[in-house]
């Protein structure tokens, strides 16, 4: 027999997150975009982006971008594990993995976001 899912687990939450994530992605890809692709003096290079960096509205977007796209996209993958139906301890262990890699991944761009303005002095061959 079907039993009623309460509303704090029936994944409502998730959903609705997942919706508004996707669509801050989608303006955020697309000021990126005209960004890069448009703007004449966005350039490529090294010195381009290190000389966007020094702006903090740049590390800003970047910081949203990464942040969002990451819990946006494990949000998804946990969307299709949910859908299955797990064992308590295997849904356990891919929760945790999920969200110590979303950890790991965000910890390591926040550190190069932040680590860029001080890599000016550092030259490439």
């Amino acid at each position: 027999m079907y039993r009623y899912q309460s509303s704090k687990n029936s994944g409502a939450t998730s959903w609705v997150l997942q919706r508004i994530s996707g669509i801050v992605l989608v303006v955020l890809m697309i000021g990126h975009y005209i960004l890069m692709h448009y703007h004449p003096d966005s350039g490529h290079t090294y010195d381009a982006v290190l000389g966007r960096m020094q702006f903090s509205w740049y590390r800003i977007l970047d910081l949203v971008f990464l942040t969002l796209g990451m819990y946006h996209g494990l949000n998804g993958i946990w969307g299709i594990f949910r859908d299955y139906k797990l064992k308590p301890w295997l849904k356990i262990s891919v929760l945790s993995s999920l969200v110590i890699l979303g950890i790991a991944f965000v910890a390591w761009g926040y550190n190069i976001i932040f680590s860029i303005p001080y890599l000016k002095n550092i030259t490439l061959n």
